[in-house]
């Protein structure tokens, strides 16, 4: 049987057609449709400044705007020879590493939740919003940010943003056991994904998987 999966996928996290070949209740075969995102972002930045393209890339992935940012900033610098201060290069990796965590928290729990796993979510959803409070404290924004810019960030770490760090550090750091517990060790969480949809780790760089996908393959 083939079954027709969208354009508007159920889930609603990422916009796609799926054309979905099954054997039974076993999927033998699926072929992606993709493309119903694009909004000419390439386009649109042929006619602003360099400055100007940080708001876009913002939405490239806006769980994960930081590490847009970064990427497109640093880009634009060694083109253009920049070399920024010591202190901005740690803002950057702090920032772009608390995103990471932030946008890892979602994609997992949200994994855990579309197979059924609800509680992980709420509890990975509940953290990560601590991250997005330091976010906000130190540009006004909680998921578009605009931070990182050409030689620099847009506002200095502020008053009280390290401490915060190092206290949602402490508090974080025994909850990833619990995760791995709550998931990892699920009997059903496990039933419903080992040896289902595998991506080997050689197909995932080949394709330019990144980010949570990537680091599953191995």
């Amino acid at each position: 049987m083939v079954l027709n999966i969208g354009p508007q996928h159920p889930s609603t996290h990422g916009v796609l057609r799926l054309k979905v070949k099954t054997d039974g209740e076993i999927i033998s075969e699926i072929t992606p449709v993709i493309g119903y995102l694009h909004r000419c972002f390439e386009k649109h930045c042929e006619n602003v400044t360099y400055e100007q393209v940080i708001p876009f890339t913002d939405r490239c992935d806006y769980l994960a705007a930081m590490a847009n940012n970064f990427g497109y900033v640093v880009a634009v610098e060694e083109l253009m020879e920049i070399k920024i201060p010591e202190k901005v290069e740690y803002i950057r990796v702090i920032m772009a590493e608390l995103q990471r965590i932030a946008s890892h928290l979602l994609a997992l729990g949200v994994y855990g939740l579309d197979i059924g796993a609800f509680t992980p979510f709420l509890f990975m959803l509940r953290d990560r919003e601590r991250i997005l409070d330091m976010f906000e404290m130190t540009c006004g924004a909680r998921l578009l940010y605009n931070y990182m810019w050409i030689g620099g960030v847009s506002h200095d770490l502020p008053k009280g943003f390290v401490e915060s760090a190092f206290q949602f550090l402490d508090y974080f750091e025994p909850k990833i056991e619990e995760y791995n517990n709550l998931l990892t060790y699920n009997k059903i969480f496990i039933e419903r994904t080992a040896d289902i949809g595998v991506l080997p780790a050689d197909v995932a760089i080949s394709y330019g998987v990144s980010g949570p996908n990537l680091r599953a393959s191995g």
